[in-house]
């Protein structure tokens, strides 16, 4: 089971909002191995009597419509939540729009799932995806990095969230991928820091040129999955007759993530530093 979405997406284009939550369900149920299912829905909105309010249900309602048609995932039930804005500014601020999508899959045998945390050390470390363009707009790197909440969202090509989706279910069928994690929030690099958190073991990883190394490591492409694997030259050879990209981006191993671009040190973060700061915020939040 799953639960998933972006509102910000959502709010900068409702259609490729709608259409990427539900993509986003079917690729966390195929990333440990299940055959996605049906869908459910929660839809919370501001007030609809409101042309722009309506406009975002419309359009994401559309998008989810759109996805769920070419994923084979039905919506077999549903809420609506509406009129949530804020008196205490007046009126009229609403909540981003957030269709919230709840999704099921079925393993055939749970003794195949596969989780997100790196097993061993000396695995490579493989992307998976269908088309990679760094795409930065509506970003977390954007947003926490640079102060901006700008641009589109990345766009979905549901056909090949289908491809790359199923590829990789047979993958973990055929017990060829020790762990695997999708890309969503915060781009590549984030997925491997929280693969590398949930297993207890780093990675040596290169980002490619350096003139494109802000988007391969934080653009949040849709349609893309991290894997490890110790076959990675073989497998890769085999995925270029199967329409989707695979490229091995280190390996696994020690207690730091180890970046570099085009052979040279770019930095190197203990996962002791990772893990203060992805499991400190709530604590101190409360504290405050």
């Amino acid at each position: 089971m799953t639960t998933d979405c972006t509102p910000r997406y959502c709010y900068a284009d409702p259609v490729e909002g709608g259409k990427q939550a539900v993509a986003e369900a079917y690729r966390n149920l195929c990333a440990v191995g299940a055959k996605p299912l049906a869908i459910t829905n929660c839809l919370n909105f501001g007030n609809p009597q409101r042309p722009e309010i309506m406009a975002q249900i419309v359009g994401c309602l559309e998008g989810m419509s759109e996805a769920c048609i070419a994923l084979d995932m039905p919506i077999v039930s549903g809420n609506v939540s509406l009129y949530n804005e804020s008196k205490a500014t007046g009126g009229g601020s609403a909540i981003l729009p957030t269709p919230a999508i709840g999704g099921v899959g079925l393993l055939k045998d749970w003794r195949k799932a596969v989780g997100v945390g790196f097993k061993a050390e000396g695995e490579d470390v493989v992307l998976i995806f269908g088309a990679k363009t760094g795409h930065l707009g509506q970003s977390l790197w954007l947003r926490e990095v640079c102060g901006l909440e700008d641009g589109t969202p990345p766009p979905i090509d549901l056909e090949m969230e289908a491809a790359v989706g199923t590829h990789v279910r047979q993958l973990i069928d055929a017990g060829r991928v020790s762990a695997v994690h999708d890309v969503s929030d915060g781009g590549f690099l984030v997925a491997v820091a929280e693969m590398a958190l949930a297993g207890g073991i780093g990675a040596e990883i290169g980002l490619g040129e350096a003139s494109g190394l802000t988007g391969w490591a934080f653009g949040e492409d849709q349609c893309a999955y991290v894997v490890t694997m110790k076959d990675a030259l073989s497998y890769q050879r085999e995925s270029n007759t199967r329409h989707v990209t695979a490229i091995v981006m280190g390996s696994t191993g020690g207690n730091s993530l180890r970046l570099s671009s085009m052979d040279k040190a770019i930095g190197e973060i203990p996962l002791a530093t990772l893990r203060a700061a992805h499991e400190g915020f709530f604590p101190k939040l409360m504290d405050g």
